[in-house]
């Protein structure tokens, strides 16, 4: 993966506006990454002569099959499929609730069925560098692509902040305390400014100290759920919001990569049944 962009993990509603009536910037999330359509399937004779795709959907069968708990994703390569074929797989997999944008390169769609991940890649030109299927949690890597270039800790302020700020800079010394102590590792430390007496200017302090991030994933699994990196490694902000776009639930995650993003054990093991369902008609 290239060197990433910031996509904002601030949205509508999130941040305030300023006394001069200004509102805060913020990138908008991408367009057209949400959807959720289950696949049609297509008859046994409308799949002739599709034997690579086939074989690629029966690898994608055993990696489902043999994943356990803490595997890294495995990944199958796309690239030898010609247009039919890879049509064929494109519309076996369909698309799920899970989309994410990492960097300003790397698409990624969740399958209807989940742990089957769909990875495109483009380089800089603009043209396709890398198309896989990946079985497992998360995406191999995305984690890593995540605290790339991440600062490790929060700095220290080197000025007051600024007027309205109140809670900020006892949550930033709370965020530094858990990745000091290495929350990542044996769990999410969470957050939850919801709950927490905070002012807007605490939310616009919050996001400028920690920074912007890579990643961006939007979830529909669990209502609408928006969880974004930022700059600071291990940090993430997960935003949750009702069906007008308005957040009713607004934290902050200390961890490699939120749970809300990934797709659970059982979820794959199911995965495994769906699939195998599917391929016994054109066996």
């Amino acid at each position: 993966m290239s060197n990433p962009t910031n996509p904002a993990f601030t949205g509508p509603g999130t941040q305030p506006m300023e006394e001069d009536g200004s509102v805060l910037e913020y990138m908008e999330m991408p367009e057209g990454m949400m959807t959720f359509a289950r696949p049609i399937i297509p008859e046994p004779e409308e799949a002739a002569g599709l034997d690579a795709a086939k074989a690629i959907l029966e690898q994608v069968l055993t990696a489902l099959r043999g994943f356990r708990v803490g595997d890294d994703a495995a990944r199958i390569d796309l690239r030898p499929l010609d247009a039919a074929n890879l049509a064929f797989v494109d519309q076996m997999l369909g698309s799920g609730e899970v989309s994410i944008v990492a960097g300003a390169d790397v698409q990624i769609q969740e399958s209807v069925m989940a742990g089957i991940w769909r990875v495109r890649r483009t380089g800089g030109d603009g043209r396709l560098a890398a198309d896989t299927v990946e079985v497992g949690h998360i995406p191999a890597g995305l984690a890593a692509f995540a605290a790339w270039d991440a600062q490790p800790l929060v700095p220290r302020a080197t000025a007051e902040p600024p007027a309205g700020v109140q809670s900020a800079p006892a949550l930033l010394t709370e965020i530094n305390d858990a990745l000091r102590n290495e929350a990542r590792e044996t769990g999410a430390y969470t957050i939850n400014l919801s709950l927490l007496p905070h002012t807007e200017e605490d939310l616009a302090y919050l996001a400028e100290r920690l920074g912007r991030g890579s990643v961006v994933v939007l979830s529909r699994g669990y209502g609408n759920c928006r969880v974004s990196s930022t700059g600071t490694r291990h940090v993430w902000w997960v935003q949750y919001y009702n069906s007008q776009d308005a957040l009713i639930l607004n934290t902050l995650e200390v961890t490699a990569m939120p749970e809300v993003a990934c797709a659970a054990i059982e979820d794959i093991e199911d995965s495994a049944e769906r699939l195998d369902e599917i391929l016994e008609i054109y066996r």
